[in-house]
């Protein structure tokens, strides 16, 4: 296997651990429903760091990997699919605005960031909506949700500067 394979493939296993510990540990009681936490924080930074497709391996699996250790298994499989579905976006968009060059990153972080957690609010409304037979009572849910993406892009795009600037990503 190359250096830069295994490297890729470390710095994903890391990045998955990252986003379930930061899901399972740090966690913000909110008066919406439930908690907030930084997982998806971890989720963005996932899919501006490792790319589309390791990115999204990262960001669902871990998310998912903390929904079955805290005892909501329920939501696994959606969560998979969503999360993951989030750091895609997020890399992907980040990606083709990033193209246009390279003065306005934390603006094609930020933007990004808003569609990423777009797909989970509204994935996450689906699922319950859906899949889980709750109709148009999971509407309850977003306002929560979009609490959750607000501290998710509040925290990541100022990290992502952080990685930016000194190169975290390259010397991890």
């Amino acid at each position: 296997m190359k250096r830069k394979n295994l490297r890729k493939l470390v710095l994903t296993a890391l990045l998955t651990a990252l986003v379930c510990v930061a899901t399972l540990i740090i966690q913000i009681p909110s008066p919406m429903q439930g908690y907030l936490n930084l997982g998806d924080c971890f989720v963005l930074l996932s899919g501006w760091i490792l790319g589309p497709w390791y990115g999204c391996f990262a960001g669902g699996a871990g998310s998912m990997l903390a929904d079955l250790f805290a005892g909501y298994a329920l939501y696994a499989p959606g969560t998979l699919v969503i999360k993951g579905l989030s750091a895609l976006v997020a890399a992907l968009l980040f990606a083709a605005l990033n193209r246009r060059g390279e003065r306005d990153v934390l603006l094609w972080h930020l933007l990004s960031g808003i569609a990423a957690e777009s797909v989970m609010v509204v994935g996450y409304f689906g699922y319950t909506a859906l899949l889980m037979g709750r109709g148009i009572a999971a509407a309850a849910s977003i306002p929560g949700n979009v609490v959750q993406a607000a501290v998710g892009i509040a925290v990541s795009v100022p990290m992502s500067a952080i990685f930016r600037k000194y190169r975290l990503a390259e010397k991890l």
